[in-house]
Parts: structure tokens; sequence; C-alpha cells
């Protein structure tokens, strides 16, 4: 590891509340990191979470590029006393420069949340798989080299799957606040298969078009997790709880099978007691 100088230590304590209060489950799967790793993935994280709400801080797209340009230029180092000054942008700057991490990952998840300010639809499901790769997989991929350092064929195709399985399980979850904001995640393939439309998203019409259609979007959610979890087990001990949010996806696409599920208003959360239970169950097993 090498860095310059190190940002202060409440850089990393904003991160972690951030996290905590914002992204419950990645900050408690976080306290099964080992300790003198815990501060980066929260810096990461706490990343993530910062340039994914810029479309809810933002009057018109337009102020959205701005802020999304500024991360660019901080990653690029291009106004590095302005980042500096932010703890998120400190701390994630002063991760990169002590594991010597790719930015062409972070990169990528800045433009992809950038593209969402005007809502385009997606179209196929390869467009889908790519934007999770970009928002969900490219968040494992660097968590498990924050973690590990060796940049593992296993590693790479556990962050892959996991990352799409997530990113899938999320976007359904959200379900409601998106459709709210006008946003549909569904492919129009998916939609076209079994007869939905975006227009049924709009009005929160869970006809059975659109309830097959949120099946056919759970089934490919599982796919990846299957793959993920065939490819769990050789992967390296140091990098693996850089996967554990990837334990409870399952149980929130049960959740969405339940009786008397709306996808338009049932909120899909599971008691904070559980999440931990579930989590602490896969460490054991997985480690």
């Amino acid at each position: 590891m090498r860095g310059g100088e190190a940002p202060p230590n409440g850089d990393y304590a904003y991160c972690e509340g951030l996290l905590r209060r914002e992204d419950k489950d990645r900050w408690l799967a976080s306290l099964f990191v080992p300790l003198e790793r815990r501060r980066h993935i929260h810096a990461l994280y706490a990343f993530s979470l910062e340039i994914a709400r810029v479309g809810e801080i933002v009057s018109e797209p337009l102020l959205g590029e701005i802020r999304y340009q500024w991360w660019r230029d901080a990653l690029d180092g291009t106004n590095e006393s302005d980042a500096r000054a932010n703890p998120v942008a400190a701390a994630l700057l002063d991760t990169i420069a002590r594991f010597e991490l790719p930015q062409a990952p972070l990169r990528e998840l800045n433009s992809a949340r950038a593209a969402d300010l005007y809502g385009d639809p997606v179209q196929s499901v390869a467009a889908l798989e790519s934007y999770t790769k970009a928002t969900c997989s490219n968040l494992f991929h660097i968590a498990a080299l924050i973690l590990d350092g060796a940049e593992a064929a296993a590693s790479r195709d556990a962050a892959l799957h996991a990352g799409i399985a997530y990113g899938i399980t999320g976007l359904l979850r959200a379900l409601p606040w998106h459709c709210a904001r006008g946003q549909v995640f569904v492919p129009g393939e998916i939609l076209q298969t079994h007869g939905a439309s975006r227009d049924d998203f709009a009005v929160g019409q869970a006809s059975e078009a659109v309830l097959a259609a949120l099946a056919d979007m759970r089934a490919r959610a599982r796919a990846h997790l299957d793959i993920f979890y065939a490819v769990l087990p050789g992967l390296p001990d140091k990098t693996r709880p850089a996967f554990l949010p990837v334990c409870l996806c399952e149980p929130y696409l049960r959740l969405m099978e339940q009786p008397g599920y709306d996808p338009f208003k049932t909120v899909v959360e599971l008691p904070q007691w559980r999440r931990q239970w579930i989590l602490w169950r896969a460490s054991r097993r997985w480690g």
C-alpha cells in the first residue's frame, strides 16, 4: 500500500455515519470486514451513496451533470484542494492511493449514475445487466481488492454476478420510489414478453402482466445468484467478506413472493435483527 497525506479520521467517521444512516445493509455487512480495512470499505460505499443521490437533490439534469463532473475531476486529481475538503472524496482518494486501486470502475459507476439523470427507459436485459454491472459489480470488485489486493479470476466472476443479482434485487425493492419519479428499470423486452407496458408502472397497476414481468426479473436475479454461489468456494478467504451483502438478496426476493405483495405499495424490508442474523450465519458458512 502507499498513500500521500492521510485525511483526518473525521472523514472516515463521516463516511461510516453516512453509510449507517442511508445504507444499513452494507453497513451491517461491513461489521464482518477486518477492522483495519473497514473504514476503507465505508469510504467506497459512501462514494456510491453520494453519487447515487445526486438526482434526488438537483432540480434539473444540468445541475446534476455539474456534480458528476466534479467527481470526475476529483478522481482525475484536477480539483485536489476542493476534493480534500469533501470528507467522502478525501477518504475515497486516500483509499485509492493506499491500495493502488484502479479508477476505471469508479469512473464507470459515476457515468452510469449520471445517465440516471435523464430517466431513459431500459430497453433490453443486456442494458439492465450493463447498468447493474457498472453500479454494483464494480463496487464488489473494488471492495474485494481492498480486502485482498490480488485480483483473482474467481473474484472478478463473483463480483460480476453478485453485482447483477444485488443490483436487480435493489431495483425491485426500490420500484415504488422509482415509479414515483417516472423511472422504470424493467427492460422493454421483458415487458413486451409478458404483455405489460411502462404505462402500467406509471399508474401503479399491478396487473397479471406486470407481476409476470417482475417475476421474470426475480428469476434473472436468482440465475446470477446461482452463478455467484457456484463461484464462491473458489474465492480467496480474504475477499469473501466483501460479498456478504449478497446473502440478503434471496430473503428480499422471497418477501416479494408473499401473499398480498403489491409491487407499488409494499415496503420490502427485513427487521434489523434478522439481517444481522443472516449476515452472521453467512459469515460463518463462507469463512
